[in-house]
């Protein structure tokens, strides 16, 4: 081989390692300043949230906080927020029952042993933020909404409260669909029910006790009867729709001042409808058993007559009631009675 050739042969290796070098310095060169600069930044927030996690599972958040640590960047983990109005004067009964299931859910998390950095659960107060509320254009309140760690939030990052309820368990649902976060939901003990059962059977029991030598109120038809439509009215109004998804008792809009006892939609129920047609229920059965006796009575005509009234009364007014609340939840229901 020529002298040349050696020296062109070396001449391609030397732009070859020339090449390797440029592309090792462009690909995969030490961080920037600007690039350390935002990792100490995401460094630091991540210690904070999870500081005041530490002191409180559910962090409060006032417009500067919020700014900071939710809308800007860097962030590489997700929030929870409720945003809620917890003051006296607010006067918001349905804030305080969401608020006290958001505390479960959150101290069910903080207090995993898979509790991480990737979620974390804060509030934030329309007094102590009111600022923050006019930036999302928000209006009601509680409201529940889930910030990613990348992008900003969607429509399904709007939890559906109306439809849902607010049960710690209802939101873990959610929170898993929206992080992948798999929350176990911890209840504390309450021992209000097993309390109450107790002193129930001791009442029973004493009673029992206290008529052992007559105990034919057990074989009392009406006592069973009685007892049967209490179920039966409980059941039919909705007590169970309660215990299963926990909706608000009411719902008061921010804006307006007022109060929604009444849920608008067919899927839905606040607690106090559930009380409301669990009265119009009863008020209607009873008119129907004045009739019922004021056609088999002994008493004297006068009376039968003014049970009769009264009996087609509760069962007209109430049963209009319920009709008018049913068309007012199903919307197009054609049909009504004295009032529409």
């Amino acid at each position: 081989m020529l002298p040349g050739d050696y020296c062109g042969q070396y001449r391609r290796m030397f732009r070859k390692l020339l090449i390797l070098l440029l592309f090792h310095v462009i690909f995969y060169h030490e961080p920037t300043g600007a690039q350390k600069k935002k990792e100490t930044l995401l460094s630091e927030k991540v210690n904070q949230m999870m500081e005041w996690t530490s002191k409180r599972s559910v962090i409060r958040m006032t417009g500067d906080k919020f700014r900071r640590f939710v809308k800007a960047p860097p962030r590489n983990y997700s929030v929870v927020i409720m945003f809620t109005a917890l003051q006296p004067q607010r006067q918001c009964g349905v804030c305080r029952q969401a608020d006290e299931e958001f505390q479960v859910l959150a101290n069910s998390w903080r207090y995993s042993s898979a509790f991480t950095n990737k979620v974390f659960f804060a509030s934030v107060d329309f007094d102590e933020g009111s600022d923050v509320f006019q930036m999302l254009n928000m209006n009601s309140a509680p409201t529940f909404l889930h910030f990613p760690s990348k992008g900003k939030p969607r429509r399904s990052d709007t939890y559906e409260l109306q439809v849902r309820g607010f049960a710690a368990e209802q939101l873990a649902r959610w929170v898993a669909d929206r992080t992948d976060v798999q929350i176990r939901v911890i209840r504390p003990p309450n021992y209000a029910g097993p309390l109450m059962l107790g002193f129930l059977l001791s009442v029973i029991g004493g009673l029992a006790y206290l008529r052992r030598h007559n105990l034919e109120f057990l074989f009392n038809k009406n006592v069973w009867g009685f007892s049967s439509l209490c179920f039966v009215l409980i059941m039919t109004s909705g007590q169970m729709w309660n215990h299963i998804r926990g909706p608000p008792y009411a719902h008061k809009n921010p804006s307006t001042g007022q109060v929604s006892y009444i849920h608008g939609s067919s899927q839905a129920q606040f607690v106090a409808e559930t009380h409301i047609i669990l009265l119009f229920n009863a008020a209607v059965t009873m008119g129907i058993v004045l009739l019922c006796e004021a056609a088999t009575s002994d008493m004297d005509i006068g009376k039968r007559k003014i049970m009769c009234i009264a009996g087609i009364g509760l069962v007209m007014l109430f049963f209009s009631w319920l009709l008018s609340i049913f068309r007012a939840k199903y919307h197009g229901y054609p049909y009504s009675f004295l009032m529409s």
